[in-house]
């Protein structure tokens, strides 16, 4: 499975910039390559990010988190988020289970990893408590 250029590079303003607050990617089985879907803008929360994710058909993502720390640090932690909801398509499930290592291996600098397979897997308490 190729990854477009456009995924690194965005990845590289997200990470180096902070140009984003998030980036969804979805795989193009006709080119075979994994592309960019959509990026949400520095003010958008991740409400705005879970909205965007589509509740039967797997993504990948990678989100920049801030948070304020129990000593009341200033912090952020960039999360890899792998998405498979049990309702998308079986092929679909196992396109993005079998590329997703090589494409994690293009975006060099996340910090966490997340698996989710429905909503209550990826909440913001859940991302709050990896990112501690």
């Amino acid at each position: 499975m190729a990854v477009s250029d456009e995924c690194k590079l965005k990845f590289q303003e997200l990470k180096a910039k902070r140009s984003f607050r998030f980036i969804t990617f979805k795989i193009n089985e006709q080119t075979q390559q994994v592309v960019v879907d959509r990026v949400g803008q520095p003010g958008e929360t991740y409400a705005d990010f879970t909205a965007t994710i589509p509740a039967d058909e797997c993504r990948y993502a990678v989100f920049d988190f801030d948070f304020v720390t129990d000593e009341n640090c200033q912090k952020s932690k960039i999360f890899f988020i792998s998405w498979s909801p049990d309702t998308s398509r079986v092929r679909s499930k196992m396109l993005y289970a079998s590329s997703k290592d090589r494409f994690k291996r293009e975006l060099d600098g996340y910090q966490v990893e997340l698996q989710a397979t429905e909503p209550s897997e990826m909440t913001l308490d859940i991302v709050k408590a990896r990112a501690l």
